[in-house]
């Protein structure tokens, strides 16, 4: 059976983006424990989570809101990588591959919602 956002490729992407970023926290500070380390992982869920979430909307217009969040959290993911950067919690080449990846899922969630808002069924 399964959940219908289980099948969509931009929640897969989502939960693969958001593995790289607990993967990336581990090593954070002891003290960025409730600061940036967490605020790191929860932006980085939200992405993943709204999309579950809209896709259980019973309307297009509900669902591609869900979206704009979920797209909302990934700018919000990368102010906070750019935090991690400048207190060199990070290097500079995975500040920059994970700020890669989060335009390339920009790309595709909007995609995506075009795609939906053009009377197409989720």
């Amino acid at each position: 059976m399964g959940f219908r956002f289980e099948k969509l490729d931009i929640w897969n992407d989502a939960i693969n983006y958001v593995n790289k970023i607990y993967s990336l926290t581990k090593n954070f500070p002891r003290d960025e424990l409730f600061g940036l380390k967490d605020q790191l992982r929860r932006s980085a869920s939200s992405i993943s989570a709204n999309i579950a979430e809209g896709s259980g909307s019973s309307s297009k217009r509900d669902f591609s809101n869900y979206l704009n969040i979920s797209i909302k959290s990934i700018y919000e993911t990368v102010s906070h990588l750019h935090i991690a950067r400048s207190q060199n919690y990070i290097p500079e080449n995975k500040r920059t591959e994970l700020y890669n990846e989060a335009e390339v899922l920009v790309k595709r969630i909007q995609s995506f919602r075009k795609w939906l808002n053009a009377n197409h069924k989720p």
